[in-house]
């Protein structure tokens, strides 16, 4: 007879509105144009959601120079420097820009502060795409990176008294928090986003895996090494108390020695992660234990975005 296991599923979780047109945009694109259709980076940061798309003819590179001419290229959901599209452009090049509508959102906002003379910090972190797109929207200098309360101290602005931040989208909400903090503490005067930049995505899945933590032995988070969104899902598990919280890709990589003696697991998924991959999971556990399937909702999404007109068009 099988161990009992309560296996509590977080929702929201897994694709979020940025990522699920981002898809749909290389899957028009293909439709369209037929393969091969390059991307500019991973579409988004998800191996499985990757290889299925190379598998239907989508090409992956890190450098427009990989492309050839005659084929379109499409830019990642996490949005790109200016002049990328200026080359692209300047190439005669055929392009598509799938940049998550919430990343654009930021870059306008930055913009905006640089044309009314302010300098922008942005919290982010170093090395990210979302982080090297928006800095890369305004000339080198004009955005200081920060990535913890200790570099606040560390930024040497050109005038105190003339700066703005913006968030990279898919930070943790309370580390963000105490930045945030540290910023307006040494510039009083510092201009804050209208509305917060972290997206209601990244938002709503941390929300849930908080509600989750204290009913649960082990939280599995579903998502890629390198999807920030869903790093930081496990760090907000952690520091809500579930010590034994894990960074999965699939079922395979359940350690299941460590999940022994657990009565109750958390299940969530980041914003990369096909609902697929949550199904792969549940499916294992039920293979193991007497699983009961339960929901911890904490808020119901229904934000859609457009895919671009010129994909609607000829394919309507």
């Amino acid at each position: 007879m099988p161990e009992p296991l309560t296996l509590y599923l977080a929702a929201p979780r897994g694709f979020c509105a940025g990522v699920d047109r981002a898809i749909k945009i290389v899957e028009m694109a293909l439709a369209k144009w037929g393969a091969p259709v390059y991307v500019r980076h991973e579409i988004v940061h998800n191996k499985y959601v990757v290889d299925a798309l190379r598998a239907k003819g989508a090409v992956f590179v890190e450098d427009l120079a990989e492309c050839p001419l005659d084929r379109p290229v499409i830019f990642s959901a996490h949005g790109v420097p200016k002049a990328v599209p200026a080359e692209a452009a300047a190439r005669g090049m055929v392009y598509v820009d799938a940049t998550c509508p919430l990343v654009s959102k930021v870059h306008v906002e930055a913009e905006r502060h640089h044309a009314n003379g302010l300098q922008i910090v942005m919290i982010g972190h170093a090395g990210h795409p979302e982080t090297i797109g928006t800095m890369g929207q305004l000339p080198a200098g004009e955005v200081l990176l920060v990535e913890t309360p200790a570099d606040v101290g560390r930024i040497a602005p050109r005038d105190p008294e003339r700066l703005a931040f913006i968030t990279q989208t898919t930070l943790s909400v309370d580390d963000t928090a105490e930045i945030v903090a540290a910023l307006k503490a040494r510039f009083p005067a510092i201009v804050g986003p209208h509305k917060e930049d972290i997206c209601y995505a990244t938002t709503n899945r941390q929300e849930a895996v908080k509600a989750m933590a204290p009913l649960i032995d082990a939280l599995l988070v579903i998502g890629a090494p390198n999807s920030s969104n869903s790093l930081r899902l496990v760090e907000v598990g952690r520091r809500a108390g579930c010590a034994y919280t894990q960074l999965i890709q699939r079922a395979a990589d359940i350690d299941w020695r460590a999940l022994q003696g657990a009565r109750a697991v958390g299940l969530t998924a980041g914003a990369s992660a096909p609902e697929a991959l949550v199904a792969e999971v549940v499916d294992a556990f039920r293979a193991r234990y007497a699983v009961t399937e339960t929901p911890v909702e904490t808020a119901r999404e229904t934000v859609e975005f457009k895919t671009p007109r010129v994909l609607r068009e000829q394919l309507a």
